[in-house]
């Protein structure tokens, strides 16, 4: 990371893993998340989750499968509707348990996934579209911008991400680490104030990791606001201003990647890291 990024130093060993450091009088908050809940059936998904993260910073977040990683994540693009709790990206909020049914709830629902671009597992690229038609799909369809100005958009973040030459390609023509960055090109062609990525090296093979890991560390340190949920630790040290630590449907432990990934002081966060990070 680079060095206007450092994270603030370890958690002082009196503090409360589970609860936030305040952000400074000047950080308004980017995203604000108050009391999330949401269950499927009679499983309890998220039991009130409460989380801030600052313009320009990377919250990272870990746990074991079925901690709620993922949820949250959806929850704030709101792929997953919660059923209670504040979600609010700049100043657009939604209070789930009053959200009004019908156009009201959908246009305010609209508004707040307008401020996040989505990353998935598994890229979700058109099949039938080149790699510049994916990109600028979003830009042209969803939000109506000028098709000229999303193509010169699209050209420059496909030079971000590596891929100048493969604009007329379709995506069976590519690797999938390949195609992994056009989800991001298309992502970031939103102009999204939150980047949100869901474990985006999960579908790839090993030797493939490394290149999409890199791209988003380059957003990271460009002052993209981004949360990524992984299970690269590695890669969560190196890029993460807070790291949340979850299982059970809450967030265990949180605070700079030094103290939760370097000196964890909650013992599920200690038996998580040893499992993952055994050689």
């Amino acid at each position: 990371m680079s060095a206007d990024r450092d994270s603030p130093g370890p958690t002082p060993p009196h503090a409360d893993p589970t609860k936030e450091t305040p952000l400074a009088a000047d950080e308004t908050p980017r995203i604000r998340v108050e009391g999330l809940t949401k269950a499927f059936g009679d499983n309890r998904v998220l039991k009130g989750i409460d989380l801030t993260a600052a313009a320009g910073t990377s919250t990272v977040v870990i746990g074991p499968s079925g901690s709620g990683k993922t949820t949250v994540l959806r929850s704030l693009n709101v792929l997953d509707q919660p059923d209670a709790g504040l979600v609010a990206i700049d100043d657009v909020a939604i209070d789930f348990a009053t959200l009004p049914p019908g156009r009201a709830g959908r246009a305010q629902v609209a508004r707040l996934r307008a401020q996040s671009g989505m990353v998935f597992q598994s890229h979700h690229l058109f099949p039938h579209k080149s790699v510049l038609e994916n990109v600028i799909e979003g830009p042209v369809v969803a939000q109506g911008r000028p098709r000229e100005e999303a193509v010169a958009d699209a050209r420059q973040l496909l030079a971000q991400v590596g891929l100048t030459d493969k604009e007329d390609e379709h995506p069976f023509q590519l690797s999938g680490g390949q195609q992994q960055r056009v989800g991001i090109a298309r992502a970031l062609a939103l102009k999204p104030q939150v980047v949100l990525f869901d474990e985006p090296t999960s579908a790839l093979d090993p030797e493939l990791v490394g290149e999409v890991l890199a791209v988003i560390r380059d957003l990271a340190e460009q002052g993209w606001t981004t949360v990524i949920v992984t299970h690269e630790i590695r890669f969560a040290e190196q890029v993460a201003d807070q790291v949340l630590f979850l299982d059970g449907g809450v967030i265990v432990e949180r605070g700079p990647a030094a103290q939760v990934i370097g000196d964890p002081q909650v013992e599920r966060t200690q038996q998580f890291l040893q499992r993952i990070l055994a050689p």
